[in-house]
């Protein structure tokens, strides 16, 4: 029996989804709760290095992230996606989580410290 996703591909890349998908390491460097939004939302300021910069994005986790802890974090995310309004915030970046067997949100990370606006290939 084969996968059904392992012959997938992403609608209009004609090539692999990774040159079409920049998923970068980038480091959170201000972490705030969007009391406005629903509970457990953060704006996060993501530091992706000297040659991208620093870009924000909005992300809906659950109880097992608070602000704080995020601060210093490394985590991956999409950088070239169009920037998206959510509520009276500007989210410059997609940042990755796979859910949980309680279908709780957990952010993708690099396994070690990697140099921000590190790649993934």
């Amino acid at each position: 029996m084969t996968d059904p996703v392992e012959h997938a591909t992403v609608p209009g890349t004609q090539g692999e989804a990774r040159e079409w998908l920049d998923i970068r390491a980038g480091t959170v460097v201000e972490a705030r709760p969007l009391r406005e939004m629903r509970p457990h939302a953060f704006w996060l300021t993501i530091d992706f290095g000297p040659h991208l910069g620093v870009r924000s994005s909005v992300v809906q986790v659950n109880h097992r992230y608070v602000p704080a802890r995020l601060v210093g974090r490394q985590i991956c995310a999409v950088i070239n996606v169009p920037p998206r309004q959510v509520g009276s915030f500007r989210s410059e970046v997609l940042t990755l989580g796979m859910p949980d067997s309680n279908g709780e949100a957990v952010l993708i990370r690099p396994d070690g410290r990697v140099p921000d606006g590190g790649k993934l290939f």
